[in-house]
């Protein structure tokens, strides 16, 4: 019985923690950073800003906290769709790409909050530290997923592919977000697929999953040789 009640205990304190966050998160997406006082995360938890510090001694920890949140959701729904990937190291990249390039990943409130907070990210080593940790983590798995491609011999010219994939994906992934009026349905997706295939010599276009908008051939330009030699 002692047991149940602190599993009990714990649950219901990780989902008051929960709920502050959930709260902060709510106010920055609506007004910015400058709108999650600890007052107004109090007022919109429904608790007292004494019980706020009961989980976060200050404010910042509450910030980062937030942020982990917001980038480790994202990072987990890429994550998700390899579970049910097909086999092969075409479809598998193909299907991370798509997942990267669209909702619940490309989604406006989820890229205000990470502006938001990038400037924290700047100034504040702590927040530099979530952003290079969740950042390592999805270019960690975007590299094996190349290197199940192109082999794991050169880790210079993985890393530096990676990086370029990563970087691809990233200007695509705010683009969506910012205007999501202004691209056709799975336009992003074909377009990514085709340029990262483009960069590694690959075809991904023809095994992207799901309903597809053609996307015209990657020119030449796009077809990068990343020898670090």
């Amino acid at each position: 019985m002692a047991g149940e009640r602190r599993k009990f205990r714990r649950e219901g304190e990780e989902r008051r923690r929960d709920a502050l966050i959930a709260a902060a998160l709510d106010l920055i997406a609506e007004a910015g950073p400058q709108a999650a006082t600890v007052r107004a995360i109090a007022a919109r938890a429904g608790v007292t800003s004494g019980l706020i510090r009961h989980y976060f001694q200050r404010k910042e920890d509450l910030t980062r906290a937030a942020y982990e949140t917001v980038m480790a959701r994202m990072t987990a729904d890429n994550f998700a769709v390899l579970d049910a990937a097909p086999i092969g190291p075409e479809a598998r990249l193909a299907a991370f790409v798509a997942a990267s390039l669209r909702p619940p990943v490309v989604d406006g409130r989820a890229m205000g909050l990470w502006a938001g907070f990038i400037a924290e990210v700047r100034r504040d080593p702590a927040m530099r530290m979530v952003h290079e940790r969740n950042y390592l983590q999805y270019r960690t798995l975007l590299e094996g997923l190349i290197a199940e491609l192109v082999g794991r011999s050169d880790r210079t010219r993985l890393r530096a592919l990676a990086i370029a994939c990563n970087g691809l994906i990233d200007g695509l992934w705010l683009e969506g977000c910012a205007l999501p009026d202004g691209f056709a349905a799975d336009e992003l997706v074909t377009v990514g697929a085709g340029a990262i295939g483009a960069i590694l010599g690959v075809d991904l276009i023809s095994h992207l999953p799901g309903p597809q908008t053609p996307a015209p051939a990657a020119p030449p330009l796009l077809h990068l040789e990343m020898n670090p030699t």
